[in-house]
């Protein structure tokens, strides 16, 4: 017959070395995060679900008091288009198309000839090579691309 294994009893406390010890208090220390951060997970997420719902109420009374104010005052509160002139950006590819190949330096000449304020024209053009409608063949230099 085969002799059945008794199962293994867990040691006291008292009986386990230093090293042991170490180990599950280890152990344990790891288990009560793993808790914590799973509570923390759930807090965390009914936390923005308010924030999110609490952006949208804020967003909502705004846009009620801005439509007051507005209507109040008799300004119209949405945009409905730019001043008759365009947008500066408009301008500068109107200006680099009629020239062909443009500097920098020149395009703040004609510009300043029509009378309009480009102090961010280097965040123009970059905005503009981003979109594709300029490049850049040189340094300072700007075209329509072909």
């Amino acid at each position: 017959m085969a002799k059945k294994k008794a199962p293994a009893r867990k040691k006291q406390v008292t009986d386990l070395s230093a090293a042991e010890l170490y180990k599950l208090a280890k152990k344990r220390e790891q288990e009560e995060l793993q808790k914590t951060l799973e509570a923390n997970k759930e807090k965390l997420s009914a936390l923005r679900a308010k924030r999110r719902e609490l952006i949208a109420k804020h967003k909502k009374e705004l846009r009620k008091m801005d439509a007051e104010i507005a209507r109040l005052s008799g300004k119209s509160s949405s945009r409905k288009g730019r001043k008759s002139g365009g947008s500066v950006t408009e301008k500068v590819v109107a200006i680099i198309a009629k020239a062909g190949k443009i500097s920098t330096s020149d395009l703040k000449a004609e510009l300043k000839k029509k009378g309009v304020a480009a102090g961010n024209l280097p965040q123009t053009l970059a905005y503009l090579k981003r979109q594709g409608r300029i490049v850049s063949p040189a340094r300072t230099i700007y075209q329509i691309p072909k």
